[in-house]
């Protein structure tokens, strides 16, 4: 798309991608820890890197279900869990990055303004990016605090070069607009 396309529909499309990005590096993020990582802490009573993975699931299935009830998903019963299995956490930002993506899809092509929080349906969006760059730089530190940092030059593709990418397509395990078959975490 060139910054002269400026249509509502090539709007929504940049705008779509762009959170399609963000969970893409976020999974890429998790795939990539070293040994250890998802144990590792920026200090002794901070969350853990595995309990911040979990909480980013949680706070997208939660905010959904109090702003647009008919997208959402069962939510995981604990907010901060102790996932072990790095595949369980992917599909988990899978699964939350699509129920997400549809509700506010949907809220925009409807009209259907968000029930509690937002008053429009990319702030959503734009406050789970937010949220989730907060945590992604949590999840580097806690690294660091724990010895085990990433090497920047090997991470750096996989997390910044995706937003960078001008080839890249947007990248989901289905078809936007489908709907999850599976909880995110339970």
């Amino acid at each position: 798309m060139h910054a002269t396309e400026t249509s509502e529909a090539n709007l929504l499309s940049a705008i779509l991608d762009s959170w399609d990005r963000n969970n893409r590096i976020l999974v890429n993020l998790l795939r990539a820890l070293p040994p250890g990582g998802l144990d590792a802490r920026v200090m002794p009573a901070s969350p853990s890197v595995t309990e911040m993975f979990t909480h980013i699931i949680y706070v997208r299935l939660v905010f959904v279900e109090e702003d647009a009830p008919e997208h959402a998903a069962p939510v995981p019963s604990r907010e901060w869990a102790s996932e072990t299995d790095p595949e369980r956490i992917a599909n988990g930002l899978e699964i939350s990055a699509r129920v997400v993506r549809n509700a506010v899809e949907d809220h925009l092509g409807s009209g259907v303004p968000m029930q509690l929080h937002y008053d429009h349906p990319l702030l959503l969006l734009q406050h789970m990016i937010w949220h989730e760059g907060y945590h992604h730089g949590q999840i580097k530190l806690a690294l660091k605090a724990a010895s085990i940092p990433f090497d920047d030059e090997q991470i750096g593709p996989q997390t910044w070069g995706i937003w960078m990418d001008r080839s890249a397509t947007p990248s989901t395990d289905s078809e936007p607009g489908s709907r999850p078959s599976t909880s995110a975490l339970t």
